[in-house]
């Protein structure tokens, strides 16, 4: 039996907007603190947690935005006192940022709150199958937004 292809262009959009849906939901259901940033600063933020230090530069390719936009979000996440800047010992032209303590407490409580009321959904209205299946659908879409990275197949 052979099976029906997939309009590759519909399932875009409803992904799309899937992912608005329940980015939005997660900034609903994050602690009060986390509000004021978007879901970008907090991705932001969380990259160069999980990086330990890195640049603006680098930032800019990870997350796939301009430099200019990084450089905007760089200095916002600062001036909220969530990262911290150094000259680079290597290049002191270069500035290495790193997550302050106050950034790791609002990525803390933000983790926190998401995933329990993320965790909690789940659990709640998925059965186990289709909970095997996000995880799947979860690897795959990790794929995607990792196509074309420089390094990535």
């Amino acid at each position: 039996m052979a099976r029906d292809p997939v309009d590759s262009t519909k399932a875009a959009m409803e992904l799309a907007i899937a992912m608005t849906r329940l980015r939005g939901r997660l900034r609903q259901e994050s602690q009060q603190e986390a509000q004021q940033w978007s879901m970008h600063h907090l991705a932001v933020l969380r990259r160069v947690f999980d990086l330990g230090t890195t640049t603006a530069g680098a930032l800019a390719v990870s997350e796939h935005v301009r430099p200019q936009s990084m450089t905007d979000t760089v200095a916002a996440l600062r001036a909220g006192g969530l990262l911290a800047a150094a000259a680079d010992p290597a290049d002191g032209r270069r500035t290495l940022l790193t997550v302050t303590p106050a950034g790791v407490a609002l990525l803390d409580s933000v983790v926190t709150s998401r995933e329990e009321w993320l965790a909690g959904a789940i659990a709640a209205n998925l059965t186990p199958t289709e909970q095997r299946t996000l995880v799947r659908a979860t690897e795959l879409l990790t794929r995607l937004a990792e196509a074309g990275e420089p390094g990535r197949a």
